[in-house]
Order: structure tokens, then sequence, then C-alpha cells
């Protein structure tokens, strides 16, 4: 699968290409330098997730839709934490992951037992497991971040960076 994310003002418009030749698109707000979604590539990459985010999109899942399918299943978040769907578990387990690596990238470098910690603390409080590996992971995961972070900061509004997911 092919995900092509644009740089906009406020909002990054997203766009895929599947396999299988479907398409799907959206826009994500800016909640950072680099776009959300792109942090959960390289941790659902890295951890092979096939029931995170891009996985369940590349599966054929509506973007959309895999919101309203966490919240549905139990999302674990301030107003709603309870024991998660088992559909959900690698979805909440990359989402912990993915909110320490954005903490990263706003404050600085954070050494693997800060983000350990910070990571655990999230997985304890969306009721799921960490996921196996992620400690011998956490290099691979900063590299693709920081080498896509950097080629983000160069690319001007309007311009484009892809990914493939496989």
């Amino acid at each position: 699968m092919r995900i092509t994310m644009t740089k906009g003002a406020r909002a990054d418009h997203i766009a895929i290409v599947r396999d299988d030749g479907t398409r799907a698109a959206f826009d994500f707000p800016k909640k950072g330098p680099v776009p959300h979604d792109a942090f959960h590539y390289f941790v659902e990459r890295e951890l092979h997730m096939m029931r995170g985010f891009w996985g369940l999109v590349a599966a054929g899942m509506d973007p959309a839709a895999v919101g309203a399918m966490a919240a549905a299943a139990g999302h674990a978040s301030a107003k709603r934490a309870s024991v998660p769907g088992d559909e959900i578990v690698e979805l909440l387990q990359a989402e912990r992951l993915v909110e320490c690596f954005e903490a990263e990238s706003w404050l600085g470098d954070a050494d693997d037992a800060g983000i350990m910690a910070m990571a655990e603390a999230g997985w304890r409080a969306s009721h799921v497991p960490a996921p196996d590996g992620v400690p011998q992971k956490l290099g691979a995961i900063r590299g693709g971040v920081s080498a896509f972070s950097d080629d983000w900061h160069n690319t001007p509004a309007g311009g484009t960076l892809s990914l493939e997911w496989k």
C-alpha cells in the first residue's frame, strides 16, 4: 500500500492506494512538527502490527471507520477507561507508543528508558499489555521517525512524501 502525505498549513492530507487498487484519503489536523500517522507507520511497521491503524487500512478498512471501531470497542481515554475489545488491543498498543514518540519530537530527545516508562504507563491506563519486542525496536522506530522528520521539515507546503506499507 502506498501512503502519500501532503504537507498543509492547518492539516495534512493523506492519500492511500492499497495493493488491490482501492483508494482512501483523509485530512489530519496538525498536532506537531510531523504528521501523527507517520509515527503510526514507523511504530507499526517495526513491531509488525497488522491490527494497528495502517494494517487495518491496508486490509480495506476506511480510515474513519478505524476511529469508530475503537470508540465502539472501548477505546481507553480519560473519559472511557475500560478494558478494550480484542479487536483494538493492537491499535491501542500502537497509539500509546506513538504518543511517546510524538512527545519526544516536541520536547527533544528522550532516552529509551524514558520512552518505555511513558509507554508502560499508557498501556496500563489503556488496559492493554506491552507489545512484544518494544525495547529492541526503539532504535529502529526512532531512526525511521528521525529520517522522515528531517525530510518532512525540508518539504515545502503542498509537497509530498510517500511511504510503502507491506
